[in-house]
């Protein structure tokens, strides 16, 4: 399959400006930007009229399945600053045994991200974030990350020839530090957490102009993330589930979706329905959980974050109240979920239909569960769990020890204990 389905000069984009997501400031889009003047994130702005005259949904199909199917509604205006590693339209993986236990006549769906580059979702924005800094000239890029999306950043940087510089959480996963150095970034660790990080990268930027990538820092991952939005709404035949979990740290995802809805809708590819989104943190890390039960709009920093599942051990986000609006606007919910819930999640979502989901996906099917028992969600209802991760990039937790056999004698005793009762 070839990567792109272009021969190369002009792509047919839509883009008009960015916008604050805060004021509504205009801001111009062809050139490098940052966060807005109120200090908030940009977001890029299409003619949607235009789209919808230039893009027929039945001429999907015969474009390749990757994420840069939906090229009308992404900024990126030339082929050559296409960055690319194969960015495969994620599957929809049914839970039919767990379903058939839990959901009545429902359906449990796991849009499952570890399918592309790099091993997560972190690779949509990316891609997209990566794109645009060659597009606009960027030689150097730097960001914090608790794994995944430094090593994504690191990969799209280095096949296009950009110097990353990548600062990591001193207990971030080895396997996503290695990936990041294997991959030709600069790799530190910081005594601290991932927003620790971020104070170096903007000292950077400062000090030597490093073009700042961390989450809602520049417009582009935003439009990255927000293809899974439109690949679910694809895969569903044009329409939504009743309810998406989604574990939310940065939260660029939750926001990006809520975007790509609005702009199907406005190009009349999808009507008016909306899914339920629900933010799922863990309860060592729950700012937004907080403030969604406080009525807040900003979420305060958490202090002493802590849980396993890093990828949402994220104390403070930039844009909180785009992620609660979405959250509230929908009629949604957020919810924490404990370190052992989420370990036991991942054993049974493995052991019961042999998806083995990361950390962050596994809180997911665990705020399902409690979510059932306390009527948040009706067991007939169509819900999606995002998956943004491989599971094999994480230390697994314990699930029954290997048996040794020493001997043909322990061979045959384990034949004979494992036979039919009526055969022994």
């Amino acid at each position: 399959m070839a990567e792109h389905d272009w021969t190369g000069g002009d792509l047919p984009t839509f883009v008009t400006h960015l916008e604050c997501s805060l004021t509504g400031e205009r801001y111009p889009a062809d050139t490098l930007q940052t966060l807005s003047k109120a200090g908030r994130p940009l977001l890029v702005r299409y003619d949607l009229d235009g789209v919808r005259r230039a893009l027929p949904r039945e001429a999907l199909p015969a474009r390749p399945q990757t994420l840069w199917r939906y090229r009308e509604l992404l900024p990126v205006r030339r082929s050559e600053n296409v960055v690319s590693l194969g960015e495969v339209v994620t599957p929809l993986i049914p839970l039919p045994r767990l379903a058939a236990r839990l959901a009545a006549s429902g359906e449990i769906l796991v849009k499952d991200e570890g399918r592309l580059p790099t091993g997560s979702f972190k690779a949509r924005g990316l891609a997209l974030a990566v794109s645009m800094a060659k597009e606009l000239g960027v030689g150097t890029m730097a960001m914090p990350t608790n794994g995944n999306a430094g090593a994504a950043m690191a990969a799209y940087c280095s096949r296009v020839g950009i110097k990353a510089y990548v600062f990591c959480p001193d207990d971030t996963p080895a396997v996503n530090v290695r990936e990041i150095a294997m991959q030709g970034a600069e790799v530190f660790l910081v005594n601290g957490l991932i927003d620790d990080c971020g104070k170096l990268v903007s000292e950077g930027e400062r000090a030597v102009g490093w073009f700042n990538c961390s989450t809602l820092r520049e417009p582009y991952r935003i439009e990255g993330k927000k293809t899974m939005g439109i690949e679910l709404a694809e895969q569903l035949g044009w329409e939504l589930p009743d309810v998406i979990f989604y574990p939310t740290g940065g939260g660029t995802g939750i926001i990006g979706m809520w975007k790509a809805f609005a702009e199907l809708e406005a190009i009349g590819w999808i009507g008016p329905k909306r899914p339920r989104m629900v933010v799922v943190q863990a309860t060592g890390c729950a700012p937004m959980v907080k403030a969604w039960e406080d009525g807040a709009e900003h979420a305060p920093r958490w202090e002493n974050a802590h849980t396993f599942a890093a990828g949402i051990r994220v104390p403070q986000a930039v844009g909180d109240f785009l992620i609660l609006r979405a959250v509230r606007e929908s009629g949604g919910f957020a919810t924490a979920i404990s370190d052992d819930a989420i370990a036991e999640a991942w054993r049974e979502v493995a052991a019961e239909e042999g998806l083995l989901l990361c950390p962050e996906g596994a809180a997911t099917y665990a705020a399902y569960k409690q979510a059932l028992v306390d009527g948040r969600v009706r067991p007939g209802e169509q819900v999606v769990l995002f998956n943004c991760a491989s599971g094999l990039k994480y230390p697994m937790p314990e699930a029954g020890n290997p048996l040794k056999l020493g001997s043909t004698i322990d061979w045959q005793r384990l034949i004979q204990d494992r036979r039919p009762t009526a055969q022994r």
